[in-house]
């Protein structure tokens, strides 16, 4: 039986690898570190499908290292035990250096994390580690530090078209010898659902070949709805209606439209749009749209996401009504976007300005003598809790630098409302 496409359409050398340019690109850190056979331990952090497992093997055979490939969902810590001393007799006995790469690196727990650190410091073991989660929180602080985090983006539809078009033509380990042909359309259908997932979209491709009849060589966009069983709703080859739908939906929620929030939420869902992608989009709505107007929007949406993760689809799908709902309904504000750009652009003019000494910490005695902390008026020792001092730099100090302007709606009229009395209060300090 032959293993699936996806599995035979695995590069064989980085000359094959398809994407990631910017860490495979001509003088990127990784390419350089795989040329040169000087590796050292890192992290791939990216979707699923973006080439992590993949690039891990590159890595290894280019490299002629001794490859063990682990998974931590099924692995433990006597799994582990077997392959460090395995790695010890290969550089012992083969002068070779171990590659360790552990797929879904994020499901081990503190224990089997810390069991990595004395081999990955003395060497012993080059740890590869693969996760789509964010490894600031999923992996332990000290193995982080020991390694380089990689970060692996989503194919875009030219390169998924690419690999699409390899395994079609390719004659050895892809379809090449049936001589299948593809509609555009189909093409575009198989791309467009697999949401830059390399693996979906080979997957996909043989899902409808395994339909066609006897003697059959077209794959139709019909062949491939049946093969996907879903078929999206007024579907654009190009792509078109996905950012269509969902600027549909982010207007309609900043409009404070609840009913047009939920038809375009259900039209995304029903044409078979990732969930996650939408709530990803509302969350970052919560703060870009709505933000301190309304301080629990963004827990809504974030505990959306959450409830959908786990009860999944069909179940998961009212917890996002329920965020669009809320968020439409809720007060709107981008007073947090519009301080985020202007504070963008003023660090970009002004470059590295220097703390002011007296917001520093002086933990020793040099810093202390250098006017470290000095003059600092702590807001506790104040009835109020307030003080005329200065906490942007000193060049930013007479510029009326002013980032945060809350709007006369929902909460934020109350943080105005606060901070127009401190401002008092900082004025009456100073006599004014």
């Amino acid at each position: 039986m032959k293993p699936p496409l996806a599995e035979r359409m695995r590069p064989r050398n980085l000359g094959e690898f398809v994407g990631q340019s910017h860490l495979l690109g001509p003088g990127a850190l990784l390419r350089r570190a795989i040329e040169d056979d000087r590796l050292f331990s890192m992290i791939f952090w990216g979707p699923p499908g973006s080439g992590k497992t993949t690039l891990a093997h590159l890595i290894a055979k280019e490299t002629n290292a001794h490859f063990v490939s682990l998974s931590a969902v099924l692995s433990g810590i006597k799994e582990l035990k077997g392959i460090i001393e395995e790695a010890a007799e290969y550089r012992d006995t083969f002068q070779q250096r171990t590659v360790l790469f552990v797929d879904e690196i994020h499901r081990f727990n503190k224990a089997q994390q810390d069991a990595f650190l004395p081999h990955v410091e003395s060497g012993l073991i080059t740890l590869i580690g693969a996760t789509t989660e964010n490894p600031s929180f999923e992996i332990i602080a000290p193995l982080l530090s020991r390694c380089h985090v990689f970060v692996l983006y989503p194919y875009t539809r030219e390169e998924l078209h690419l690999i699409l078009a390899r395994a079609l033509n390719d004659m050895e380990r892809g379809l090449g010898k049936e001589a299948y042909e593809i509609t555009k359309e189909a093409a575009d259908l198989i791309v467009w659902t697999a949401d830059g997932d390399a693996r979906m979209v080979l997957n996909s491709l043989e899902a409808a070949v395994s339909l066609l009849g006897k003697g059959e060589k077209k794959i139709t966009q019909r062949l491939v709805e049946e093969a996907l069983q879903k078929k999206p709703l007024l579907y654009d080859r190009a792509g078109e209606e996905h950012f269509n739908l969902i600027s549909a939906l982010h207007k309609s929620l900043r409009g404070s439209d609840p009913d047009a929030a939920i038809y375009w939420l259900m039209r995304m869902l029903m044409a078979g749009e990732d969930p996650f992608y939408i709530a990803r989009r509302m969350v970052r709505f919560a703060s870009e749209d709505v933000g301190l107007a309304d301080p629990h929007a963004l827990t809504v949406a974030m505990s959306a996401m959450e409830a959908y993760r786990f009860l999944g689809s069909p179940e998961g799908e009212l917890a996002l009504l329920q965020a669009a709902v809320y968020l439409a309904t809720a007060p709107k504000s981008n007073a947090l976007y519009v301080a985020e750009g202007e504070a963008k652009k003023i660090v970009r003019e002004t470059g590295t300005l220097p703390v002011p000494l007296h917001l520093r910490n002086a933990p020793t005695t040099l810093m202390r003598d250098m006017g470290y902390g000095v003059g600092y008026l702590y807001p506790h020792d104040d009835e109020e809790a307030v003080v005329d001092q200065t906490y942007l730099p000193e060049a930013l100090k007479d510029k009326g630098v002013k980032f945060y302007r809350p709007v006369e709606r929902g909460y934020e009229k109350k943080i105005a409302e606060r901070m127009a009395y401190w401002e008092t209060l900082r004025k009456k300090r100073r006599g004014v």
